[in-house]
């Protein structure tokens, strides 16, 4: 039996392999595909993420095709600038830039590559979920062998596991199967995305207010323009993606058509050569699982939640999942916690997921105004938002854990935190490892004192760390260690 069985091998299933198989656990990860899917779908992701990979060991595979970018520019009825969430010049506290930009066909082959680096994961192709059934033990889930050849250790088409993480996808068979129903959040709106390689800079129509540090080709660039909606994104390399939204009007096939993408594409780019990859139209979602977890399968990913796109967080919110989850089974698995531990696994993350949604669709419901006197109302309240918020970025936008495994009521409990460069250009989370870390005052870090000024800012002698980068909560070092083993009944190691 394994202590995981994953179903589904994108990138959120990929991540979940490499963080339980880099703990110890043995892994089955079972997918459809026989092959990865060939084209781009998710395009961003932050700096939470690339330290997420540092904990799974996968940062050296996949930092070479990430593109640091500069932010997000939101664009109103006039062309003039409402809203600017830049990062150029900014400190970088997490230790890696606030936005990159990738292509998840090169993410997902890199992160499976990397199951050969992190124990025992067994990848499982041409599996097709059928069904499943669980008891106190574990979890026994069919599959369809979909043409290919029996595994050797599993003639019938099934396997057995202590648990089961379902990634798999937005249809989520495995959601279904267990009778899991959406909590439709009221947002849905039709967009056709198109991404394309471009062999130039695109062109910009004349805008007024850009920040002086603001460089269009390096920045996700929001069109809040009543007359047609768009988002203009850059990639790694010459890659590109855009995002029409469809006009009440308008057919999803129709626009679909070369001709009509071609036409929509060809407005950005007049002269410069380019060539589509790929056009599809999505309705962009707010909908949240009402159960994430039904005996010992967890939904995670899009099979648990779909966000609207307008900052670039569904993805995210996926691998922060499996991060959670990671951290407490190999809890449960190695060091004797009570399983009891994984029932914070949705108190913790449906409200963070939520608080986001919530951000993403307040964004999507002025970005996708097509009135125009109310667009141009839209467009004086966000500038003046905008002036009392000097310095935003989209990390400002990710709330903290506000409860399940936190000492709520000490300064910062819930936050992420901070991952300093050190005096010899590597990270933190370099130094100090990854689990349980404990810092104090008083400790010789090659910091700079950064570690030292959080805690004076916070006005506290400690910080305990989950390892999923977490604060777990602040205050005395022994108070603390306390804390945390009444409420995960067991003492873990940590590293201080």
């Amino acid at each position: 039996m394994f202590d995981v069985a994953i179903i589904g091998c994108g990138p959120v299933g990929a991540m979940a392999a490499n963080l339980l198989g880099k703990q110890g656990l043995s892994v089955v990860v079972l997918e459809k595909e026989l092959e990865h899917y060939p084209l781009p779908r998710a395009v961003h992701l932050d700096h939470e993420m690339m330290r997420l990979f540092q904990s799974a060991g996968v940062i050296d595979r996949v930092e070479g095709d990430m593109v640091a970018t500069d932010g997000h520019l939101h664009v109103g009825a006039d062309h003039g600038v409402i809203r600017y969430m830049g990062t150029v010049g900014k400190p970088r506290p997490f230790g890696w830039a606030n936005d990159y930009f990738f292509y998840q066909p090169e993410l997902e082959a890199h992160l499976r590559d990397a199951f050969a680096d992190n124990g025992r994961i067994e990848l499982r192709l041409g599996a097709a979920f059928t069904g499943l059934e669980q008891d106190e033990n574990g979890v026994t889930v069919h599959y369809d062998l979909n043409g290919t050849e029996p595994h050797p250790n599993d003639t019938y088409g099934h396997v057995k596991a202590r648990w089961v993480i379902a990634c798999d996808g937005s249809r989520s068979p495995v959601r279904k199967a267990l009778g899991v129903e959406l909590d439709d959040l009221q947002f849905e709106e039709p967009w056709l995305v198109v991404d394309a390689e471009v062999e130039g800079p695109v062109t910009f129509p004349a805008l007024t207010g850009v920040p002086a540090d603001a460089d269009l080709q390096r920045l996700s660039v929001m069109m809040c323009d009543p007359a047609r909606p768009a988002t203009v994104v850059p990639g790694r390399r010459n890659h590109r993606r855009w995002e029409f939204m469809l006009l009440p009007h308008e057919d999803d096939a129709v626009m679909m058509q070369p001709e009509n993408v071609a036409a929509l594409v060809g407005a950005w780019m007049k002269d410069v050569p380019h060539t589509i990859v790929r056009a599809a139209t999505y309705r962009f979602h707010g909908l949240v699982a009402e159960r994430w977890q039904v005996g010992r399968v967890f939904l995670a990913g899009d099979a648990a939640h779909q966000t609207p796109p307008f900052f670039g967080q569904g993805m995210c919110h996926g691998l922060r999942d499996v991060a959670n989850l990671a951290w407490k089974m190999a809890a449960v698995a190695n060091d004797g916690a009570p399983e009891s531990l994984l029932e914070t696994y949705q108190p913790e993350r449906d409200p963070h997921v939520r608080g986001v949604i919530g951000a993403a669709v307040a964004a999507g419901r002025y970005i996708c105004e097509l009135d125009r006197a109310k667009a141009a109302a839209r467009d004086a309240a966000i500038r003046a938002q905008a002036a009392q918020k000097q310095g935003e970025t989209a990390a400002d936008l990710i709330p903290a854990i506000a409860t399940g495994i936190v000492l709520a009521g000490t300064p910062s409990a819930g936050e992420r935190f901070i991952q300093p460069v050190l005096a010899d250009g590597r990270k933190l989370d370099d130094l100090a490892g990854q689990g349980w870390r404990l810092f104090q005052r008083d400790a010789d870090l090659p910091d700079n004192g950064a570690v030292a000024a959080w805690l004076d800012a916070r006005g506290v002698p400690a910080v305990l760390v989950r390892p999923d980068h977490y604060v777990f909560g602040t205050g005395e070092a022994q108070t603390l260690l306390e804390a945390r083993a009444a409420m995960l009944g067991t003492s873990l190691t940590v590293a201080a």
